[in-house]
């Protein structure tokens, strides 16, 4: 399994959500979603990290489906 496979962007996650990028970012950046992480590699600038089987779980999605818009 390729490594993207295990991982979703914030974009992505965001779409998903119906909700905005930046609303993914602060909530990773303050450990409220509990789903991926936020690492700060410098003063303002963060990485992130989405596990896709964490963030399917948080949105009940089962098997192997893969996370998608909910529009």
């Amino acid at each position: 399994m390729a490594a993207k496979e295990f991982k979703v962007s914030v974009s992505e996650a965001a779409a998903t959500m119906g909700v905005s990028p930046q609303f993914v970012r602060v909530g990773l950046q303050r450990g409220v979603l509990p789903f991926g992480t936020a690492v700060q590699v410098s003063r303002n600038k963060y990485t992130y990290f989405i596990s896709r089987s964490k963030f399917n779980e948080y949105l009940g999605i089962k098997g192997e489906d893969k996370c998608q818009s909910l529009a």
